[in-house]
């Protein structure tokens, strides 16, 4: 057994009634079946792994099998559900509540849902937001268009306060929508829930652009970012070769991890240099960065640069640390050094450099054809395992398998690039950047 990690589901109890979902136990009638509560999927699928259990007779870390239960714990016409967004925006996120409300109300039969406005700050009463009456009619157009449609906000509330308005309102499941920050958060709810031995059940759904959630393939939204990000290098790239040593500069999201800059190179191989946080690069000296700028300019006449909000924050010698409201370190504007950077490095030679911020309309994007699929898909399991009473939990895609893992176990680090992995190579082969910068 891997001791890194646990994935044992919590439940609020025995399944007490049958779902009202006309699915099949039998395997060959062409009808999708109910999954069983034994269905595992095996967590790491190499042959080093099965040989290293096979010879220890471990057993190895298994993932619990999203999907439709035959018998669930709540009375589906009896259930308050409600679903919050929380953090920044992100491409698809109308996708997921429009997703939940379809599933719950035609699915299960659920006649009362509810919209929290503006984050867990919804949950709060004294900042006066009130709910939201969430139907299949209100929601029926909101996938597209991008953004929140019940607003979102950053920063932590109460977390007995909260509960304490969950239980006023007789809510018994809550759907999450959002990062880190937010999914630390509902499982903390989470944890008062069972302190005060109460039946509500709470589910995550994984949302950041910058992909940073451990352990999953990818959350939603990313995908998006990526290829809306990538028409914008391919214009900056028109800007570059439109001046004799022209500098295209373009700063994409990525605070600690560095997905979408890299994919974004890679959708669109028009970048030559691109910096992340993963990364340690230096301005200055034979390996330096601007040793390498200088060159590619002598050899093509124009370079595109893409950096993630996050790289090069250890360039900056008196970083104030102020933190935002979901307690993350405010990064300094690494564009704007990097441009005045390379212009007084440049001073002696004519240049022309172009800087360029898209990220607020990225994140803001309504969410392409594999996002919608995929937050379709990720709602759909969120629901499922609601309505079988698990709890503190996301509803999430490993290994190109939808399962359900302890929100705990995801939120315990960042997921970064891996700077000696296969993906950061393909992207290092795209840019022809050193390998040693």
């Amino acid at each position: 057994m891997d001791e890194k990690h646990s994935f044992k589901i919590e439940s609020l109890g025995e399944p007490r009634f049958k779902s009202p979902l006309q699915l099949s136990t039998v395997k060959g009638d062409r009808i999708f079946n109910f999954i069983g509560e034994s269905e595992r999927l095996v967590f790491n699928p190499s042959l080093e792994h099965y040989n290293h259990c096979f010879t220890t007779r471990d057993s190895p870390l298994c993932m619990e099998k999203a999907g439709p239960r035959q018998d669930i714990f709540f009375e589906p016409e009896k259930v308050t559900a409600a679903i919050v967004t929380c953090g920044g925006l992100c491409p698809g996120i109308n996708n997921v509540i429009r997703g939940l409300v379809m599933a719950l109300h035609y699915f299960y039969g659920v006649k009362k849902i509810i919209g929290i406005p503006y984050g867990y700050e919804g949950l709060n009463p004294a900042a006066g937001h009130g709910f939201m009456e969430l139907t299949p009619d209100k929601v029926k157009d909101v996938h597209q268009f991008g953004g929140t449609f019940l607003g979102s906000s950053r920063g932590a509330q109460e977390v007995s306060l909260m509960v304490d308005t969950l239980e006023e309102n007789h809510v018994d499941m809550l759907f999450a929508i959002g990062g880190d920050g937010t999914l630390k958060g509902v499982n903390a709810i989470g944890e008062e829930i069972a302190k005060r031995k109460a039946k509500i059940s709470v589910i995550g759904i994984p949302k950041t652009i910058d992909n940073d959630i451990d352990l999953i393939d990818e959350s939603f939204g990313y995908g998006t970012a990526f290829d809306v990000a990538s028409s914008i290098l391919k214009d900056a790239h028109n800007e570059a070769t439109g001046a004799y040593n022209g500098i295209s500069i373009i700063k994409l999201m990525g605070r600690d991890s560095g997905f979408i800059a890299a994919s974004a190179t890679l959708a669109m191989p028009v970048v030559n240099f691109v910096l992340v946080p993963e990364m340690d690069f230096e301005l200055e000296g034979e390996n330096g960065f601007l040793a390498a700028l200088e060159q590619r300019l002598q050899q093509k006449k124009h370079a595109v640069i893409v950096v993630a909000e996050g790289a090069g924050q250890h360039l900056f010698k008196d970083r104030k640390g102020i933190k935002d409201a979901s307690g993350n370190v405010k990064h300094e504007d690494i564009g704007v050094f990097l441009k005045e950077k390379i212009a007084a490095h440049f001073k002696n030679t004519p240049i022309s450099i172009k800087y360029i911020d898209p990220s607020y309309i990225i994140r803001c994007a309504p969410a392409n054809s594999s996002d919608s699929v995929y937050c379709s898909r990720l709602a759909y399991h969120a629901v499922h395992a609601a309505m079988a009473g698990k709890t503190r939990l996301v509803s999430c895609k490993v290994n190109n398998t939808y399962v359900y893992i302890p929100i705990s176990e995801v939120t315990k680090q960042r997921k970064k690039i891996d700077l000696e992995g296969e993906f950061w190579f393909s992207v290092l082969q795209s840019t022809g950047q050193p390998f040693f910068m």
